[in-house]
């Protein structure tokens, strides 16, 4: 998906420096070594970011570089351009891992799925029209924008998150693909889903080095000030532009992203929000969660890929306050893993406690769609959820050992 540097001398602990256009600093570890805990980039809670959706980014700016005299330094079994030697002396390259974006597009989001199901949520519970706008909150690489984006050209989407780099990578890699007519219906916001989008600092000219392209600036009459847009010409002819966004018919938080906000103050500004960017026609919110009596412990569970393995790990439960600190890892071979790739603290809200919130600032309507997922003591070494198993509108609903849930808070239009 991005493109990748030239290779870094090798040590007993090395980088690979892999530079898309996040320029993304990727850690290679020996798989045999003692894990470490990784304080270091955890999300800035009062700051939610995505993605995550499990789910926002880790600041990779906390990850120290090597020194200029180590990385200059050839280890014993390398050539001078960082090559192995192998048996019969002669140098074989070692590719570099792939972007930690990029697994995580394919390890842990469904882009296609999420928005089938939106779909069917809008009909059921609003109806009267196709819903064409999309905000996507904590929305890291914008996949699912994205896929919404290429699967009618009619639609427009809004994404917000807090890291930047993914935004960045979102454009180059995600975007990219769908032509100058994806960039002219997107707006990408940098910042945080706790303020109004007209506070946050926009995706702007810093990017025209990195993306190698004309990024032209449009006022935006209402919550948002300024749009980014990949069209060469576009800076020509749109530059002071002026730009509406659409009332959203959806505003999406998914991979768990709403348990980045701990306190129950910052959950209700958050759902204030997206309830007044719905339209006044009606809209839909659409969160998910998961639970279950393993959700209350540490837990590791993994899931093989063709190039690698992707790694869930829950470190610990605190029954009291409800947070939990959780992990992703991805191991490639034997000798090569990325892990920490991503890291969040998250409070572990209750569906009873979402509703309750999404009441209290005037959702209409709020609807519980759950999945029961795989025990997850027996599957633990190949956790993969039952393609039979579909998420069901419930009512009441037994605990089990694993599940996942779609909330829906429904806004009925306004006369």
């Amino acid at each position: 998906m991005g493109k990748h540097g030239k290779r870094q001398p090798r040590q007993r602990t090395r980088r690979l420096r892999q530079e898309d256009e996040a320029e993304e600093d990727l850690e290679v570890v020996e798989a045999d070594e003692e894990d470490e805990e990784d304080e270091e980039g955890e999300d800035d809670l009062s700051q939610p970011s995505a993605h995550v959706r499990p789910h926002s980014t880790r600041s990779r700016r906390a990850q120290k570089k090597k020194s200029a005299a180590e990385e200059d330094l050839p280890n014993e079994g390398e050539g001078e351009n960082g090559e192995r030697e192998g048996e019969n002396g002669r140098s074989s390259p070692i590719d570099p891992p792939p972007s930690k974006f990029s697994l995580y597009q394919q390890s842990v989001q469904s882009p296609k799925g999420d928005i089938s199901y939106m779909r069917k949520f809008f009909l059921m519970y609003v109806g009267g029209r196709t819903p064409l706008h999309l905000q996507e909150d904590f929305c890291g690489t914008a996949f699912l924008s994205a896929e919404w984006l290429h699967s009618d050209p009619r639609r427009t989407a809004v994404g917000v998150d807090l890291d930047r780099d993914a935004l960045i990578w979102c454009l180059h890699n995600n975007i990219d693909k769908l032509g100058s007519d994806g960039y002219s219906r997107i707006s990408l916001v940098h910042g945080n889903v706790l303020k109004p989008l007209d506070e946050n600092d926009l995706v702007n000219n810093d990017l025209v080095d990195k993306m190698e392209r004309s990024v032209s600036l449009q006022a935006v009459e209402m919550e948002s000030s300024l749009q980014v847009t990949g069209n060469k010409n576009a800076g020509k002819h749109l530059n002071g532009a002026k730009h509406t966004l659409q009332p959203r018919d959806i505003i999406c938080a998914f991979n768990y992203s709403c348990c980045c906000l701990h306190r129950r103050a910052d959950l209700l500004t958050y759902f204030k929000h997206a309830l007044h960017a719905l339209s006044r026609e009606g809209g839909i919110f659409v969160m998910d969660l998961y639970g279950g009596a393993s959700s209350e412990r540490a837990l590791k569970l993994q899931r093989r890929y063709t190039n690698f393995t992707y790694i869930w790990e829950q470190t610990h439960f605190d029954a009291i306050s409800r947070t939990t600190r959780i992990s992703l890892h991805f191991n490639f071979t034997k000798q090569r893993s990325l892990r920490h790739a991503f890291t969040y603290h998250w409070r572990l809200w209750t569906l009873a406690e979402i509703k309750d919130c999404l009441e209290e600032v005037g959702f209409d309507s709020v609807h519980f769609w759950i999945r029961e997922m795989p025990n997850t003591s027996q599957n633990a070494s190949e956790y993969r959820g039952d393609d039979n198993m579909k998420y069901e509108e419930v009512s009441t609903f037994c605990q089990r050992d694993a599940w996942n849930a779609y909330i829906v808070g429904v806004v009925r239009a306004k006369c």
